[in-house]
């Protein structure tokens, strides 16, 4: 596994991952690459829904934003304000989504770097049991199952360095895994948010040419 090099920062950066690598017992590897696979799995079932998840507010965003703009005066610039809102939650949704799919579509790289995560954690026997029970389950619980397998973990400036040049694995630990459940729960509450607000808009904007 390597990184793109700049300069004496890339080569820092690869020896840093290489020695860490390293370091990764046989069996630490061998559960890591099965939950490795279980993660590919769940995160390749969860596309479609998650796709639907993110274009279902899709068309009530723009129609906000048009009737924001139709509307007058201080009205319009609200509902324009708001449905900026949302399209930033949206956009926000649709680059995490992103970002995970990319990660999982290596999976020796994302075994790897997952080995890595146990030997930053400190608590390698505790992680590597909680991993192994992930890579066994299977299904789409792996994900949110996934936050109890760092729980506990210490957010030392080792981890925190050591985590930022895993392009892969850092997508399924802290902080970014509780950054994904936040997201999602935002891109889920959207949908309901983004109908009432274009109703909202589409009386408001009824109100403001009258």
């Amino acid at each position: 596994m390597r990184f793109r090099q700049t300069g004496s920062l890339g080569a820092q950066a690869n020896a840093a991952v290489s020695g860490l690598a390293a370091r990764a017992d046989g069996r630490t590897a061998e559960v890591a690459d099965r939950a490795a696979r279980a993660i590919v799995v769940a995160v390749r079932l969860l596309r479609i829904p998650t796709a639907v998840v993110g274009a279902a507010p899709l068309p009530f965003i723009a129609a906000t934003l048009v009737l924001g703009v139709l509307a007058k005066g201080s009205v319009g610039v609200a509902i324009v304000v708001v449905g900026v809102a949302m399209a930033l939650v949206s956009a926000l949704f649709w680059g995490r989504r992103h970002r995970v799919l990319r990660a999982v579509a290596d999976p020796e790289r994302l075994a790897s770097e997952l080995a890595i995560l146990v030997s930053l954690s400190g608590r390698v026997e505790e992680s590597r049991g909680a991993l192994a029970e992930i890579a066994g389950g299977g299904g789409w619980r792996v994900l949110s199952r996934l936050r109890g397998v760092w729980k506990g973990t210490q957010m030392t400036g080792r981890w925190i360095d050591g985590i930022g040049d895993l392009e892969h694995a850092r997508y399924f630990a802290p902080p970014k895994i509780g950054t994904n459940v936040t997201i999602t729960v935002l891109a889920l509450w959207l949908i309901p948010i983004s109908v009432v607000v274009t109703l909202i808009a589409v009386v408001g904007t009824i109100a403001g040419s009258i």
